[in-house]
């Protein structure tokens, strides 16, 4: 494991516990983002950093009983968390590396990432990755329930040129890694990059 990886997984097991109570009203913006997706009933889905698992089941509901839904995160007691409140059922959780996933190339129909990008230590190479395991013109969805200002104002920071997420940076990092970005959107109450898998 990186420096990297072992940052992130520290970062995250501090807060585990805490996260959905410091995040209660978050549910309708990962459900919105989550249809944003536009999957149908026997699709296959992962969810790349899912933490708690606070989209799995707006992702369930989308793909329904015969479709699957996958949890992927680096950190065992997010996982936990998602078990606890309840979320396991709603799909399959993989303590996996989204940089490394086991899984085979274009397997699924779409990944949602919930403020994974800030956290990739490659991120071209990790983007890659989740089109690998996407079939050409399966999407990608990247959210953040607040938008980069709101984001940067609780952390008390100024929004820099440099974020990933500007759309400008974002752009071409997405093509680069084999994916064609078609809607952005960054508000206050939400940030979406909606990305579709190049041929």
């Amino acid at each position: 494991m990186t420096d990297a990886h072992r940052n992130v997984q520290e970062f995250f097991a501090a807060r585990a516990a805490d996260w959905d109570r410091r995040f209660p009203d978050d549910g309708p913006a990962f459900a919105a983002a989550a249809d944003s997706l536009a999957l149908r009933p026997g699709d296959a889905v992962l969810d790349a950093g899912c933490g708690t698992g606070r989209a799995l089941p707006a992702l369930r509901a989308a793909v329904g009983p015969r479709g699957t839904v996958l949890g992927a995160d680096l950190t065992p007691a997010m996982l936990a968390e998602a078990v606890r409140a309840g979320r396991g059922s709603e799909g399959t959780l993989l303590l996996a590396d989204v940089a490394r996933l086991p899984l085979g190339t274009g397997v699924l129909d779409a990944v949602f990432a919930s403020g994974l990008i800030s956290h990739l230590s490659r991120p071209g190479p990790d983007l890659a990755e989740l089109a690998r395991v996407v079939r050409p013109g399966g999407r990608l969805a990247l959210f953040h329930p607040i938008g980069r200002a709101a984001l940067a104002a609780r952390h008390g920071r100024p929004v820099t040129d440099g974020d990933l997420r500007a759309e400008p940076n974002l752009r071409p990092l997405l093509a680069r890694s084999g994916w064609r970005l078609d809607v952005y959107t960054d508000e206050d109450d939400g940030f979406l990059a909606l990305a579709v898998r190049a041929p």
